[in-house]
């Protein structure tokens, strides 16, 4: 389907990035819905959020109310963001920023925090993608030549690769189809059939409760909590308001959303989206399922879900189910490392390596970036422990919520000055990559979490959302001072009836005869 998807809907002029990075600018409300929802959905959610349920209990449904409060805010921006990219022809969240406040420097910090906070999101899709091979015992042990243990990884990647290259983002579009389907279908199975076997939800809830209650790896604390206790409410809280600002910031989601081929399919997709939190809420119950069924994750909490569905489903069930997590992987894998590669073509290879580029050369430089990115996660999740993956990916978060202002701020007031944006972003970045820096876990040193005390609160919150109100609070202070001091302004290149134009508008002139034109006004506008 990935390589079949390099005839759907193709345009005669297909060498350029239009086509090739947003499939043509031409997608539905439905082939919208499974895009978006095959992006924000990953195999690593898949994967992640039922495991931190099985390790710590309540705080791994964080995800839940994150994924609730996303869509009312992305409602308010996201076809404003659409219009005004459609009636430019932006590609990225970047080319919008440079053309709104008329900054190289500023656009270029938004393209490289976007790129820095994907690589590690990808290497996590290959991450959960090696779960499902572990559990499968495909690759041979521990003991086995390296090669031949990573080959199905090696396999899997070089598929992604091939249909990227040849499809671009038509590949994950169409695959995407598969992915939902298949993940609905297990989750709908997993939900019914796993408890029955397991003796009834009353069962599982009193096992995980005892379970979670007992001594953790923190000495003199338990392993985790049923439901939230008053000391972990501000920790929840800002992770899961911190996450919902965040995710729509990531190229990914960006690159999805441009993809559509009119602001209403954006308006109809925030009313829809939230099917899929309902999903969520339904797969994160499998951990407490894991815990109840004594499975056996040697070590791993990722291996939890994986092995559940080895041991409670017949054997040709849980193929199907590891069928979907694995092309839940490649799926925004896909899309995410074209993100990153319209990114880096838009935005460092045209603004300051080739302005004169031209499209059929940024179609060719995209495509092999694509390769670049998707090799450098393969390296990073061979190479590296897999909580180094994790850690990155935690920052990542962090990072990317830094370049809020800059996009949302711009899509609503030309007020912010550029510099202003450029220092608080830089002191966001500092403050919220030293604060995680700082976080030990029993585990690790160094990055062992993304909660650290709120200064001048005293409580434990989330980094990501201290360091952007840092952020804020530095950019309004600057530009206060900068206005007061007449520092030079950028050049904005938007009008405000590009925020809300939409498919098919044009600029009309219509000119008035003579006769009709009123004493003093002018004879065509």
């Amino acid at each position: 389907m990935g390589f079949l998807a390099a005839r759907w809907r193709k345009a005669e002029q297909s060498a350029n990035l239009d086509e090739w990075g947003l499939g043509g600018r031409s997608f539905g409300t439905w082939v919208t819905w499974f895009l978006l929802g095959g992006d924000l959905y990953t195999a690593y959610t898949f994967v992640a959020v039922p495991a931190a349920i099985y390790a710590a209990g309540a705080a791994g449904f964080f995800a839940v109310p994150y994924t609730i409060l996303v869509y009312p805010l992305i409602f308010t921006f996201l076809p404003r963001l659409w219009s005004v990219s459609h009636k430019h022809g932006y590609v990225t969240t970047s080319d919008f920023v440079r053309g709104r406040f008329g900054s190289k420097g500023l656009s270029l910090a938004v393209a490289l925090t976007g790129i820095l906070a994907t690589m590690p999101y990808i290497a996590l899709q290959l991450v959960g993608i090696q779960a499902v091979l572990d559990v499968m015992g495909i690759g041979g042990g521990e003991h086995t030549n390296w090669f031949v243990k990573d080959l199905p990884l090696l396999i899997a990647f070089a598929v992604l690769a091939a249909y990227t290259y040849s499809s671009g983002l038509r590949a994950p579009a169409l695959i995407a189809f598969v992915k939902d389907g298949l993940i609905y279908l297990v989750i709908a199975v997993a939900i019914i059939y796993i408890p029955i076997k397991l003796g009834g939800f009353d069962a599982i809830f009193d096992s995980a409760g005892k379970a979670l209650a007992e001594p953790g790896p923190v000495p003199g604390k338990p392993r985790g909590e049923l439901t939230s206790g008053p000391n972990a409410q501000w920790a929840y809280a800002t992770l899961a308001l911190g996450s919902a600002l965040a995710l729509f910031m990531y190229p990914h989601s960006i690159t999805a959303t441009l993809s559509s081929r009119s602001r209403n399919v954006i308006r109809r997709n925030t009313t829809i989206l939230p099917l899929y939190s309902l999903m969520l809420g339904l797969l994160a119950l499998l951990g407490f399922m894991a815990i109840k069924a004594g499975t056996d994750i040697q070590g791993n909490p990722q291996l939890a879900i994986p092995q559940l569905f080895e041991d409670m489903f017949p054997s040709w069930f849980s193929g199907v189910a590891f069928a979907a997590i694995g092309i839940g992987a490649l799926v925004p894998a896909a899309i995410m490392s074209i993100a990153a590669a319209n990114l880096f073509t838009r935005n460092v290879y045209k603004d300051f390596l080739k302005p004169a580029a031209t499209p059929e050369q940024e179609h060719k430089v995209a495509k092999l970036v694509s390769l670049l990115v998707k090799v450098g996660a393969l390296a990073f999740v061979l190479t590296m422990d897999k909580t180094v993956a994790i850690n990155f990916q935690l920052l990542g978060g962090i990072w990317i919520l830094q370049t809020m202002p800059s996009l949302v701020g711009g899509l609503f007031t030309r007020w912010f000055h550029r510099w202003a944006l450029l220092t608080g972003w830089a002191v966001g970045m500092l403050y919220g990559t030293l604060a995680a820096y700082g976080v030990a876990s029993p585990t690790q040193k160094h990055f062992g979490g993304s909660s650290a005390e709120i200064p001048g609160i005293g409580e434990i919150g989330y980094i990501g959302l201290t360091a952007f109100v840092l952020n804020v609070v530095v950019t309004v202070v600057l530009t206060f001072a900068l206005k007061a001091l007449k520092a030079p302004d950028g050049i904005d290149e938007t009008s405000p009836s590009d925020y809300t134009a939409d498919a098919g508008d044009k600029d009309v002139t219509v000119e008035l005869p003579p006769a009709t034109a009123g004493a003093g006004a002018p004879a065509g506008h």
